[in-house]
């Protein structure tokens, strides 16, 4: 009798969650609620209250939970298999949605569109990874994928295998971005490297890089940063010699 009265309550208290979302969408929502209700899908007959005020509290963020690997989140008492399916489910779907939404734009009347998407598909996770968007020659986006997982840098990328990926998809231009797991904005040597190196090869084949992003407490943009400008001008100049 008692499990029967709680299941009525914290049905009401769920259906009530609900209503609020139908009628005003997330605002005024706090991400433990946000969370309630994400972990309620996979086991909806349970309480799901205190279970996502214990993520948060351990995570530290909405966004560090839904990155988090099953076998973390499962280390959360009440958090079960069919929980942490339900958030990693709702988080692909997510990261395939924002992903989809980019294709035919223009980058330059998209570029913020672009940053959200790489925000929620980069930030948080730990290990670095490259993602490539290609585009077209009008700069309309064509297609976006994971090409390296790992240390990032141009002994483990092959710039040339990049290009072969950018010329299959009969691209013009592309961007490319990573994370840095601890956070930080500042482009390695490393970086920097990959960059020029990429943006000199890319020349070489007629394929253009537009913008290296990097990925971390917020976002970096070398283009933004006039380093492309810069990257751009040293390919020239070796062009220039080699063509001499």
């Amino acid at each position: 009798m008692e499990k029967e009265q709680w299941q009525k309550k914290g049905e009401g208290h769920r259906q009530r969650l609900r209503d609020r979302f139908l009628d005003r969408g997330l605002e005024g929502f706090t991400d433990a609620e946000i969370l309630e209700l994400l972990l309620s899908f996979g086991t909806p007959r349970s309480d799901c209250k205190e279970p996502a005020r214990a993520a948060l509290k351990q995570f530290g963020s909405l966004a560090a939970v839904l990155e988090e690997p099953l076998v973390g989140l499962q280390k959360i008492k009440g958090i079960g298999p069919k929980n942490g399916f339900a958030v990693h489910f709702i988080q692909a779907v997510a990261r395939r949605y924002l992903n989809q939404r980019l294709r035919g734009k223009r980058y330059l009347h998209s570029s913020s569109e672009v940053r959200d998407y790489l925000l929620h598909s980069l930030r948080g996770l730990k290990k670095e990874v490259l993602t490539v968007i290609y585009l077209d020659s009008s700069h309309a986006i064509l297609h976006s994928e994971t090409v390296a997982e790992g240390t990032i840098n141009v002994n483990t990328v092959y710039p040339r295998e990049l290009v072969k990926k950018a010329l299959e998809q009969n691209a013009s231009a592309m961007i490319i971005a990573h994370n840095h797991p601890s956070g930080s904005l500042e482009p390695s040597a490393q970086d920097l490297q990959l960059t020029r190196t990429l943006s000199l090869l890319g020349s070489l084949m007629q394929i253009q890089l537009l913008d290296h992003i990097i990925i971390g407490d917020g976002s970096f943009s070398f283009a933004d940063h006039g380093l492309m400008t810069d990257i751009s001008k040293q390919c020239r100049e070796t062009m220039e010699d080699l063509q001499q």
